[in-house]
């Protein structure tokens, strides 16, 4: 089968999206397929080789927007509509983060009829908004810290930070965890332990360099897990211990820095009950093929929902690959049943063209 490869992209988890589309194309390979690689940031125009595109392998802090402002998305539109997926069969995306994760892709891709791996267009933005997911979660009985959103002011405008942190230390109370809306990848995210203004508006002005609206979010102390899907399965729940602070960009993609408990050491109840969750969260968004569902486990083993990744990393380090392999799914297996998941999904809604 030929398979483009779709990785790199122009979000800040540009280096994460290089690693996951360079290793799920030598475990496509071993499987026996034809592998395109494909940088949407670069257009038609593709570079001769991806070697030494992460020689020095992936930094401890994501790309700034000077460095991907070189990008354009038109690019993007480029890409899918050029001569390099003539003859692809299926599109295995491996980006991650804005314009690729959130439903921009998948829509063109659709447009031009090509299957894709992971959710659809819908599913996809909607896991990426991560307020509009909360709505969803509650909706359909899947806990989820309380909450508040704020959107950034127009123009440049400085943010109203007084009124902003006063509301929150009424209805919330600290410590709070501060989050651009629709990134992944810990990509600026703070957690403020305590109710110092001077803190807390360095963590504002850092969620807002990367999106317009900013996530404020009640903090749960605990454990933190994760629930990988694979079609309608939940796989076995991942254990995250950073080794200090917290599970940031840079304990993610550190070799060393984190430590990972496969599969969790949990009661079997709370492990069931976590994913029953997971799958419900995944199911309530809409989303399909394979994804990643992240969760606070309170002291008193209560599952909190963070937020449902639907194209979650596929690195040496990454945790769906992890948890497969707990359950006897090597990695070049677990990516031939995703493209598997993403042929037999299409069928009633992809056009048979690729005109």
């Amino acid at each position: 089968m030929n398979v483009a490869v779709f990785l790199g992209g122009t979000s800040p988890e540009r280096e994460v999206s290089l690693a996951s589309g360079l290793a799920c194309a030598q475990a496509l390979r071993e499987a026996g397929h034809k592998v395109r690689l494909v940088d949407p940031a670069f257009g038609a125009s593709q570079p001769e080789s991806f070697n030494g595109f992460l020689a020095n392998g992936i930094h401890e802090v994501p790309p700034d927007v000077r460095e991907l402002s070189k990008f354009s998305n038109a690019r993007i539109v480029e890409t899918v509509s050029s001569h390099l997926l003539d003859d692809i069969d299926v599109v295995f995306l491996a980006l991650h983060g804005k314009w690729g994760e959130d439903g921009t892709v998948q829509a063109l891709l659709e447009l031009r009829g090509i299957p894709y791996t992971g959710s659809r267009v819908l599913a996809s933005a909607l896991a990426m908004n991560k307020e509009m997911a909360k709505h969803m979660f509650l909706r359909h009985g899947v806990r989820t810290p309380t909450w508040q959103s704020w959107r950034t002011p127009p123009h440049g405008a400085p943010l109203d930070s007084d009124t902003i942190y006063g509301q929150v230390a009424r209805e919330l109370g600290f410590p709070v965890v501060i989050k651009p809306n629709d990134q992944g990848s810990t990509v600026g995210v703070s957690i403020v332990h305590s109710g110092d203004l001077s803190e807390f508006e360095k963590a504002l002005q850092q969620a807002a360099m990367f999106s317009d609206t900013i996530l404020i979010e009640q903090y749960i102390p605990g454990r933190e897990v994760t629930v990988g899907i694979l079609g309608n399965e939940a796989l076995p729940v991942v254990e995250i211990r950073p080794k200090d602070g917290f599970y940031d960009y840079q304990h993610k993609y550190t070799k060393g820095m984190t430590e990972y408990i496969v599969p969790a050491e949990l009661p079997e109840a709370v492990a069931l009950e976590l994913q029953g969750q997971a799958l419900r969260a995944f199911q309530s968004l809409g989303c399909s093929g394979f994804g990643r569902i992240d969760f606070r486990l309170s002291p008193e083993n209560i599952p909190y929902c963070l937020e449902v990744n639907t194209i979650p990393g596929m690195t040496a380090l990454s945790l769906v690959p992890k948890a497969a392999r707990a359950a006897g799914i090597s990695f070049p297996e677990l990516c031939e049943r995703i493209i598997s998941l993403a042929l037999q999904s299409v069928s009633a809604d992809v056009p048979a063209s690729k005109a």
